[in-house]
């Protein structure tokens, strides 16, 4: 017979896999305050469980995580039919102010894997978290997304097609911290040659200002026009103005403040050729706004 848990026991078993709930649920979503909401829908479905009777709890929360983000797609997909201009994901910018806070970032993806996610459909971006992610097996994803398991592992296919096949697909870590810091110098010094070194030729820039502030309201394609657009804006002065790379999503990204206020956050898609093909930039307030906590 197996042994009743503890309410205690229960929590701790939510804050094990906390921070997987969350990653499953941005990455559906796209921004921190609708991946929240879930995480609190999930822990409080999760707290009417009898445990006793579960026999995976990280299968089990990331199913009750997945169908409470798919229902709210609906209502964040008529929020971004009325968004002016480009929409990007939310960026997640790290303080490293808890072991907390360090996985929560660790379980994400790179911001610029995010973006082409969002590209798919949403039960393509859960069932590629779910199974290319976490591990997942098959019949536990069927389960959580309401399909067969022939079906999951068609979705899957496509998921994993549409990023792989994509040209700004990225190559590993170490080529993408390289070639960003690589990118910085070079719009920093406005050197247009060096930019233009490290720019694949169908390079392709997405601004999302969220019609707050300024920003290119059409994806911005060719190595050229994209470094023409980059110096333009290095150009323009900017007091007290600070910029570092750091901890973006699961990746590495450059982010730009005037004295402690965040103001843009840079990322980029590097191949396998060591050459960037998207640049992405986070100016809408709102999106930044949690970041500067």
């Amino acid at each position: 017979m197996k042994p009743v848990a503890t309410t205690t026991e229960q929590g701790e078993l939510f804050t094990v896999h906390r921070s997987m709930v969350f990653a499953i649920a941005y990455e559906v979503l796209g921004t921190r305050a609708d991946a929240d909401d879930v995480v609190q829908e999930t822990y409080l479905r999760w707290a009417d469980v009898d445990i006793s009777t579960v026999r995976d709890p990280r299968a089990y929360l990331a199913t009750i995580a997945t169908r409470t983000a798919l229902n709210t797609v609906r209502t964040v997909s008529r929020r971004r039919e009325a968004y002016p201009g480009t929409w990007l994901p939310e960026p997640l910018v790290s303080h490293h102010e808890s072991p907390e806070q360090q996985l929560l970032m660790k379980e994400q993806l790179s911001y610029a894997l995010s973006v082409l996610l969002q590209q798919a459909t949403p039960e393509q971006r859960a069932v590629f978290m779910l199974h290319d992610v976490f591990g997942l097996p098959y019949p536990v994803i069927a389960k959580a997304v309401g399909k067969t398991q022939a079906a999951v592992r068609q979705i899957a296919h496509r998921a994993r097609t549409r990023l792989t096949a994509t040209d700004h697909a990225e190559g590993t870590t170490d080529d993408s911290a390289e070639v960003l810091e690589a990118f910085l110098a070079a719009v920093v010094t406005g050197d247009l040659q060096a930019l233009m070194n490290v720019l694949a030729p169908q390079a392709v820039l997405l601004s999302d200002g969220g019609g707050k502030v300024v920003a290119a309201l059409r994806p911005i394609t060719g190595a050229e026009a994209v470094a023409a657009f980059l110096l333009k804006i290095a150009r323009t002065p900017v007091p007290q103005m600070r910029v570092d790379i750091d901890t973006l999503n699961g990746g590495l990204g450059v982010l730009i403040r005037t004295g402690d206020r965040l103001e843009l956050t840079v990322a980029v898609a590097v191949n396998d050729q060591r050459k960037i093909t998207g640049v992405y930039l986070v100016r809408n307030p709102d999106k930044l706004r949690p970041a500067r906590k």
